[in-house]
């Protein structure tokens, strides 16, 4: 009878702190995640879907302080967020917890180390646009510590932070270091964001990347600047450095993490007015269970196979259940009128490293699909660095008429004399984040970011690497601008709605 009711007792205490009730999980407190459940945000619900059943977060190394300030894997991977984390939630635990949650660990989740660490000015940079300061060397270096020939000297032309002109941690120190801000990556539909281009890598004309330690191609759009091939080796990257650890993960802590990413699926389910998007699976690209059964490295910019499938289900009132208002039904036809826009509005595409630059043509008319190209998920099938212009002076995104500043640093990239300049910009580059060329040591890649995947948008502004779009519609309005689209205010609204359901 005791054994029952200690039971009992243990099945309770998991009610009580099941997801659907606490929403923000913090590192340590246990409780289950469940199979599958739903997540209200601002546009309805976000889907969670975990195929290998429910996760008993207590004593799951994805869920436990394993370093040494507080943080979980967790801890910046909040599933009510998509697995990444928004802005509203970051305000409303500092709130809540007077800036010690761990998330504010000064190590990255200030804007400096140095600076008074129960200021909320201090942490603006997390707090306002949800970006962690990503310290990385320069010159980078191979795994055997031998430096990257780098073909570009940076210098700090602008430095609000105050980190990289900081003598201990900047670029001057003893070991000289570029510290960038971005936003983290959703963990989640794992399987198609490290689907392997079979064996060539088109953005470089060489073969694939692959695993030191299994020798197999791997997929390089994990990353912002695709510094990692492996989770195995994020995991271990964020261990000693997001986490703060010393001792190193145990070899059943890290596959407990791996399994555990690797069957997490993410997307939203209902609408903002409570009805579920899926119903007799229609839409067939909508929803978690379809991420779970979709199949990979599916290229789907043609009409043939689209990116998310069809919404033909959405595209007319009589269509749709009559269980629905006008203003769903309304809703759902901006929605396929969006994803028509998406797959098959054509504009010209200029200027653009890794796009102009493979052999499609400066300008080459085609849509947005031509780079979200990858089925379900609209990455790049291909390694997705490509350098849109969201970081690189004059069409970044923190330019606008009035205000020609920054709150990000400021870099000036000069490429070297005998190195191949960046294709559009030339020899001198300004940016707020260098990208991937922080790994390559190429200019050619100065400013180029790995595209992220579309899923659970909706639980996790702000929006671009650099969190400088507070909402969907800053996002379309960027490529509206720096393509010249001409997108009609109705097209764009039907873009976000679009978005919004993902």
């Amino acid at each position: 009878m005791i054994k029952y009711f200690l039971l009992l007792a243990s099945f309770l205490t998991f009610s009580m702190t099941s997801l659907s009730e606490i929403g923000w999980i913090e590192a340590g407190k246990g409780g289950l995640l469940e199979a599958e459940t739903n997540l209200k945000n601002s546009e309805g619900k976000l889907g969670i879907l975990n195929s290998q059943g429910a996760v008993d977060m207590k004593n799951h190394a994805f869920f436990e302080p394993l370093g040494s300030n507080g943080r979980a894997c967790v801890t910046c991977h909040q599933p009510m967020n998509g697995m990444s984390i928004s802005t509203e939630s970051l305000q409303e635990r500092w709130k809540i917890t007077s800036g010690k949650d761990p998330v504010f660990a000064a190590i990255d989740g200030s804007n400096n180390p140095k600076l008074p660490q129960h200021l909320e000015s201090s942490h603006s940079l997390l707090l306002n646009r949800g970006l962690f300061r990503i310290a990385l060397p320069f010159p980078n270096k191979f795994d055997n510590g031998k430096p990257i020939k780098t073909e570009f000297t940076i210098e700090v032309v602008s430095d609000p932070t105050g980190v990289n002109l900081d003598s201990d941690l900047g670029l001057k120190s003893k070991n000289p270091t570029i510290s960038v801000f971005r936003r983290p990556r959703p963990v989640a539909n794992m399987k198609y964001v490290m689907s392997p281009d079979p064996v060539f890598n088109i953005k470089t004309g060489t073969l694939a990347a692959t695993d030191p330690e299994t020798g197999l191609t791997v997929g390089m759009n994990m990353m912002a600047d695709s510094r990692h091939y492996t989770l195995k080796q994020q995991a271990n990257d964020a261990y000693f450095g997001h986490l703060e650890g010393h001792k190193g993960l145990s070899k059943e802590q890290l596959q407990q993490i791996l399994d555990f990413e690797k069957q997490i699926y993410v997307a939203q389910s209902y609408d903002k007015w409570g009805s579920p998007l899926v119903e007799k699976d229609e839409p067939a690209g909508l929803g978690t269970k379809a991420m779970k059964e979709g199949k990979v490295h599916i290229l789907a910019n043609n009409n043939r196979d689209p990116i998310f499938h069809w919404f033909r289900t959405w595209e007319k009132p009589e269509t749709m259940p009559n269980t629905l208002t006008a203003e769903q039904k309304a809703f759902r036809a901006s929605v396929a009128r969006g994803n028509d826009i998406f797959m098959f509005r054509e504009f010209w595409i200029r200027d653009a490293t890794h796009i102009n630059t493979i052999g499609l043509g400066n300008p080459v008319r085609r849509s947005c699909t031509t780079c979200h190209n990858g089925q379900m998920t609209a990455q790049d099938l291909a390694p997705g660095w490509v350098d849109l212009g969201t970081t690189n002076y004059p069409t970044w995104t923190e330019n606008t008429v009035s205000k020609l500043t920054s709150d990000l640093p400021v870099f000036k990239c000069t490429c070297d004399k005998s190195a191949p300049p960046h294709p559009y910009l030339g020899r001198v580059v300004y940016t707020t984040d260098p990208g991937r060329a922080l790994i390559s040591g190429k200019c050619a890649d100065i400013g180029s970011i790995v595209m992220q995947q579309f899923r659970g948008l909706s639980a996790r502004p702000p929006y671009f690497a650099n969190g400088s779009a507070k909402t969907l519609g800053e996002v379309v309005d960027y490529y509206d601008r720096r393509f010249d689209i001409k997108l009609t205010e109705k097209e764009k609204q039907d873009l976000v709605n679009f978005m919004r359901v993902l």
